[in-house]
């Protein structure tokens, strides 16, 4: 149960950002989550989008250098101590959060992460057990 990530290579020059998004703004692709990474010269744009072929073929027409990655998107409780749930369970059965961040989505009382780890699987399976919901990739337009 993972969902794909496209993680985009970006100068890091004012308008690069903009470029960016106009060029998904202008191909209807819809993104659900974003994270943005920078270092002095580029900065790594992580996204989540529902549709993506689609994506991956405009970013590839466009000549942006990115790749795919697959995570884990989780529904978690929208309350308080909801995430370090989360990260409890994972930690408590060896599994190393590598990075997160938010995912939106128009349900309530569900906030949504995505988590970088190295094992998927394990992960998901860990959070299984724990009654924690995983999300595949074909649930991301019903969110």
């Amino acid at each position: 149960m993972t969902v794909k990530q496209i993680s985009v290579f970006l100068e890091n020059k004012p308008g690069k950002l903009a470029d960016f998004t106009d060029i998904l703004s202008r191909n209807n692709i819809d993104m659900r989550a974003l994270s943005l990474a920078e270092a002095e010269d580029f900065g790594i744009v992580r996204i989540i989008v529902d549709d993506i072929y689609n994506a991956s073929t405009v970013l590839k027409d466009e000549g942006y250098v990115f790749s795919i990655t697959k995570v884990l998107a989780v529904a978690i409780p929208d309350e308080p101590g909801g995430l370090s749930r989360v990260i409890r369970t994972l930690g408590d059965k060896g599994v190393n959060v590598e990075y997160m961040y938010a995912f939106i989505t128009r349900k309530k009382g569900l906030a949504y992460m995505i988590f970088r780890v190295e094992d998927n699987q394990k992960a998901a399976e860990v959070l299984k057990a724990n009654g924690i919901k995983p999300v595949c990739q074909d649930e991301l337009s019903e969110l």
